[in-house]
């Protein structure tokens, strides 16, 4: 059984996996981490793992939505 979206989201995580990340931006997995190969979408690595910076998929939003209004 799986958790709902509302029971999965936590604010207090300062970084995300790309699964969660894809998940806060309404995208696929691959989605995701093609948005981190192109540098759209920041990341870091942790040991051998890739995580999403929490704030980082706020900015991009911000990023996408002053790209439309300057269009």
């Amino acid at each position: 059984m799986h958790a709902t979206t509302e029971e999965s989201y936590d604010p207090t995580l300062a970084l995300l996996t790309v699964e969660e990340a894809a998940r806060r931006l309404s995208v696929g997995r691959t989605t995701c981490f093609e948005l981190i190969r192109t540098g759209a979408l920041e990341s870091v690595p942790v040991g051998r793992l890739r995580r999403v910076p929490a704030d980082a998929v706020g900015e991009y939003v911000t990023r996408l939505r002053t790209a439309r209004q300057a269009a």
